[in-house]
């Protein structure tokens, strides 16, 4: 498991290897709108996990999503980021509030938001600014949230799978425990965990 820990070692690497760039949403994705509840107390740790969060993911793994966005936005949809890149340190924390895997990322092992190649997501409407119903609240870990989980509304199911088929149409692959959680595929020799703040990032030239 490599860990990139300082801006040194990560722009090193991305001079090697532009794809490893880690690209702000906000600046591709045009109507992205964020609730990033880890940034507040509002989340299943009762804690403040990190602050001055922006929405990144891998070179990649952004321009997918900003062609997924032009799709749903040409369906009246803009998207809604509840979390993208995060610190590994934050992985260690959350599993010491939920030692689970079907919910949280062992941090022997790391997360693909490490990685900058996972993101939370929902969708809202262009028209009226507000999310659209989904099975569940961000980070509801009941059966309810899972992809399989069928007693539901028709527009909620409408809506979940509306959501799943344009993201893995676009390349990313849905987690069956997390209706909001998509990932980006990458060799984890090619795309390291990275543990590098959001300040730290935030004034790094993109």
């Amino acid at each position: 498991m490599r860990l990139i820990n300082d801006m040194a070692s990560y722009q090193q690497r991305i001079s090697q290897d532009p794809d490893l760039a880690l690209i702000p949403l906000d600046s591709l994705i045009e109507d992205l709108k964020t609730d990033f509840v880890y940034a507040t107390l509002n989340n299943f740790t009762g804690k403040v996990l990190y602050k001055a969060p922006r929405a990144y993911l891998r070179k990649p793994a952004a321009l997918a999503l900003q062609k997924i966005a032009r799709q749903f936005n040409k369906l009246g949809y803009g998207l809604l980021i509840y979390d993208s890149y995060r610190p590994y340190s934050v992985t260690e924390k959350m599993w010491e509030v939920v030692p689970d895997n079907r919910y949280a990322a062992d941090p022997r092992h790391g997360s693909g938001h490490n990685r900058a190649l996972s993101v939370d997501l929902s969708l809202y409407d262009l028209k009226t600014g507000k999310p659209v119903q989904m099975p569940t609240e961000f980070d509801n870990f009941t059966n309810k949230a899972h992809q399989g989980y069928q007693n539901l509304p028709d527009n909620v199911l409408k809506n979940r799978a509306l959501l799943k088929s344009v993201m893995v149409h676009g390349g990313f692959k849905p987690l069956s425990t997390e209706w909001w959680h998509f990932s980006y595929p990458g060799d984890n020799s090619r795309y390291h965990l990275l543990n590098l703040s959001f300040a730290e990032l935030n004034n790094a030239p993109h």
